[in-house]
């Protein structure tokens, strides 16, 4: 390579830094400053299922394990956040890591059992296994049954900002769901990283070499349930209420779909498909029109026209535009 081209090279990289930054900066100014524009109660309904879908891509595109029974930790977590804030009257700090700590837990027993088990037959086994916390979401006493746990109390946190103020409440949200952004985006771009999406593309190959994928799979799904739970407990703790919607199957495919609507195996995919998805069933909800139908509708159309989901489809042709 001549000088020349070392100089655009080098150029080029510069320009696509300073842009980045540029998007960052912006991204930041605008989630800082939304508040002040649009109702704070659902921003932290988008940051909590983005935290959600992001979590949920970490084995769907970078590990390649399609789960059906996410919304066990989602919702499981959920219940026992909002049981420990109003029952236990534990603060929100440790409400919320009792329902991160419950949901990585789970997700290990779950991981370990399901695991060994490739394409529908892993999804038939999770799916199994998230339709039992769901029986017993229904059955225990201290879930409530079909009225879940209401009232459940923010309280404050570090025991001096007073999360009764929404306004609050969004920041806080706001700063677990970028800790949790920053935790995926370390692990997809350390090495253990890498190793996963080698499994995704040959896993006899990362055999081969030595490696234990069931051990690294087992790992990626346990921190993708935990991150699960995180998302799962501050939103129960934010709506002060845990019901039986947010451990659901449905709850379970409607994170698929925001991760496929996206474009899975990217970071940005999963956090435009859950803003698309959940904006969509907000604005449609007052509309009169059938919300279900309307989002399938709208998720056939952008299969058939982003086959890459919709961030995938926007950064391949940026990629092609580069070259």
């Amino acid at each position: 390579m001549n000088s020349s081209n070392i100089s655009s090279s080098f150029l080029v990289t510069g320009r696509v830094q300073r842009a980045g930054t540029y998007l960052l900066v912006a991204i930041g100014v605008l989630m800082l400053v939304a508040p002040q524009v649009v109702y704070p109660l659902f921003l932290i309904k988008i940051l909590c299922f983005v935290l959600f879908a992001a979590a949920f891509n970490l084995v769907l595109g970078y590990a390649g394990l399609l789960s059906f029974g996410h919304a066990a930790f989602f919702g499981g977590a959920a219940y026992i956040a909002a049981h420990a804030a109003k029952v236990w009257h534990f603060p929100f700090e440790l409400a919320v890591l009792s329902g991160t700590v419950f949901a990585a837990c789970l997700g290990f027993v779950f991981g370990a059992l399901a695991i060994r088990r490739h394409g529908i037959y892993f999804a038939m086994i999770t799916l199994a296994l998230a339709q039992m916390v769901y029986f017993l979401a229904v059955q225990m006493p201290f879930t409530g049954g079909e009225d879940g746990i209401q009232a459940v109390p923010r309280g404050y946190l570090l025991g001096v900002i007073d999360l009764r103020s929404i306004t609050s409440m969004y920041y806080t949200v706001l700063g677990g769901t970028v800790i949790g952004l920053v935790i995926i985006w370390r692990a997809v771009n350390s090495p253990f990283g890498h190793i996963l999406s080698a499994i995704r593309e040959n896993e006899t190959r990362v055999t081969s070499l030595g490696l234990k994928p069931e051990r690294y799979k087992l790992i990626a799904f346990t921190l993708s349930a935990a991150l699960s739970g995180f998302a799962g407990s501050m939103k129960a703790i934010a709506f002060q209420l845990a019901s039986l919607v947010d451990v659901t199957w449905h709850m379970s495919g409607e994170v698929i779909l925001m991760t496929l609507l996206g474009g899975m195996g990217t970071l940005i995919g999963p956090i435009v498909g859950a803003s698309l998805v959940v904006g969509l069933e907000h604005f449609l909800s007052t509309s009169g029109l059938p919300i279900t139908f309307i989002i399938g509708l709208f998720f056939v159309v952008c299969v058939m026209m982003f086959r890459r989901g919709v961030f995938g489809e926007v950064k391949l042709l940026l990629e092609r535009r580069r070259g």
